[in-house]
């Protein structure tokens, strides 16, 4: 690998850049050897550095947001392989290394005739060529003609191709090619390794005959997925022109129970990688493959591989919208700084995060008097109120590393610790809510409503299970435990615009001189007495400031 180039995308924005330098550094500042002037993007941001093998690794320097390859953040440096995709806050960087690993290049190839019937095992990057090579000399104007049609035809299809939108225009253009061009192939199916993960999952298929059309994807199980597993693990094609005649297939029930006779299957290969498989049969054996079948599944070859580029781009833009929904998903409830974070490291099989058990401090803000404020308001009035409140208070509760946890009518309910751990999650915690105080002091002093608002906060610190918790239909994040039932009662004990902390929050205070002792209090559903404190009302004027 003695060249490397990055495929660069910013929004609708391409670039290609080439790397010229052993040590090749990204960041903000314009003297970086790629310049990124983006949000998210640290001054010195990553770099990628030519070992002394000539592979290529990559190193985060510190960067605010952080450096991830295929979604996995990265911690020490991390190898480089041709297609990986970088991410640097926003921007993603597809690796791309000119000469390509060469393993199927070199797979030996295998013609083995059985009887009158015979089984092809090929190079799949050889074959890929040879559909518009001409066989015979150059003098020949006919298979020089022969050759232009192909090459003609090939264009038209990878424009096709390259306009298609979805994974169904894709196969539909695929589709009609195969069926106008090979006219032994009854069925096609397109299989693709949706999730990387090595699982081949049927993702649409077609027949001739169109009253068989609704009965395949519905039922995958007519497909050899024996011979498809080959083709996508080896990077080989195969074109069997008879199973019941070959030896090799003879311990392939599946192969035999579905009456296949003649199969071919070819790798969508983009580049390095292997996406999936093309696969198509027929009931009958293909006779006239002896004498065209090779010509055949190099067609059929020399066609998968713009389909694999079609596939690819797909597979990218399916994952970057599937992203985008739960970027703006987490975006409601975390402050942006742990959004990317939470995207690395992703959730459970069915997209949910699972709940665990976490050291959090919950914070509870409510307004005073919200009841007889309501009772001089319409409904569209009062949501107004509560809309414009929430979104004011919410910036400093995002500001200090916080997440949302709901809003139970007037009360905004948070809590710090999790889904990141974080050590001063009670100091972010009574950093927020002195925030909340000041700024709905500012928000008073410059008339945002009709007449002065009040809010009462509540924080208790210790062990709560946090995450995704619901049915089927709806799923909140959220916090469950004693602790924030203690938490939500703390808060009939709070005068209005102060803050009130437990014990456990105020022992886990790194400075606690902006806290007085308010008394010890017996709260519904708790059995022991709890020490209360409460906020030095000159401490939050003095502190923070706009």
């Amino acid at each position: 690998m003695t060249e490397l180039t990055l495929r660069l995308q910013q929004g609708d924005t391409e670039t290609t850049v080439t790397v010229n330098e052993n040590v090749f550094t990204i960041g903000r500042l314009p003297e970086c050897n790629l310049y990124l002037p983006y949000g998210g993007i640290s001054r010195k941001h990553a770099q990628l550095v030519k070992q002394a093998n000539g592979k290529w690794v990559i190193e985060d320097l510190g960067s605010k947001n952080g450096t991830q390859v295929n979604q996995r953040v990265v911690t020490d440096p991390q190898p480089l392989q041709h297609g990986d995709v970088i991410w640097l806050g926003n921007v993603n960087v597809v690796v791309l290394f000119q000469t390509p690993p060469t393993v199927a290049a070199t797979k030996h190839i295998q013609v083995e005739e059985a009887g009158e019937q015979r089984t092809i095992f090929r190079s799949a990057k050889q074959l890929q060529q040879q559909w518009i090579e001409s066989h015979s000399d150059d003098g020949d104007i006919g298979n020089k003609n022969k050759t232009i049609a192909r090459l003609k035809d090939l264009v038209d299809i990878a424009k096709n191709l390259s306009a298609a939108a979805s994974i169904e225009e894709i196969f539909s253009q695929v589709q009609q090619v195969v069926f106008r061009y090979l006219s032994s192939i009854d069925r096609l199916a397109l299989l693709i390794d949706v999730n990387g993960c090595g699982h081949l999952e049927l993702v649409n298929a077609g027949t001739r005959d169109k009253t068989q059309q609704k009965y395949l994807l519905a039922d995958g199980s007519w497909i050899s997925r024996s011979i498809c597993q080959k083709v996508f693990e080896e990077k080989i094609v195969i074109q069997t022109a008879d199973t019941h005649k070959d030896e090799r297939f003879s311990s392939e029930h599946s192969i035999l129970l579905k009456g296949i006779r003649s199969a071919m299957a070819v790798p969508l290969w983009d580049e390095s990688k292997v996406v999936g498989v093309l696969y198509a049969d027929a009931h009958l054996s293909s006779s006239h493959w002896e004498r065209d079948g090779e010509e055949e599944l190099s067609f059929f070859s020399a066609l998968a591989n713009l389909v694999a580029s079609s596939v690819q781009r797909w597979l990218l833009a399916d994952k970057l919208k599937t992203e985008e929904v739960i970027r703006h998903r987490l975006e409601r409830y975390h402050s942006p700084a742990v959004v990317q974070q939470l995207i690395s490291v992703g959730g459970s099989v069915d997209g949910r995060l699972p709940p665990a058990e976490s050291e959090i401090s919950i914070l509870f803000a409510d307004l005073v008097g919200f009841t007889a404020i309501s009772e001089k308001l319409t409904p569209t009035a009062i949501a107004e109120l509560l809309n414009n409140l929430f979104e004011e208070m919410l910036q400093e509760v995002f500001a200090c590393g916080g997440t949302l946890d709901k809003y139970i009518g007037d009360c905004i309910m948070a809590f710090f610790g999790a889904p990141e751990p974080q050590a001063d999650h009670a100091d972010r915690a009574t950093t927020a809510a002195k925030a909340m105080l000041k700024r709905m002091e500012h928000l008073n002093a410059n008339g945002f409503w009709k007449e002065p608002l009040q809010l009462r906060i509540a924080i208790n610190s210790g062990k709560a299970v946090v995450g995704d918790v619901g049915s089927s239909q709806r799923v909140e994040y959220t916090a469950l435990g004693g602790t924030i039932n203690l938490a939500a009662r703390m808060e009939a004990v709070c005068p209005p615009s102060e803050c009130v902390i437990s014990e456990a929050t105020y022992q886990l205070l790194a400075k606690r001189d902006d806290f007085q002792e308010m008394g010890d209090y017996r709260f519904k559903g708790i059995e022991r007495l709890v020490k209360v404190y409460q906020t030095k009302l000159q401490q939050v004027t003095t502190l923070i400031g706009y």
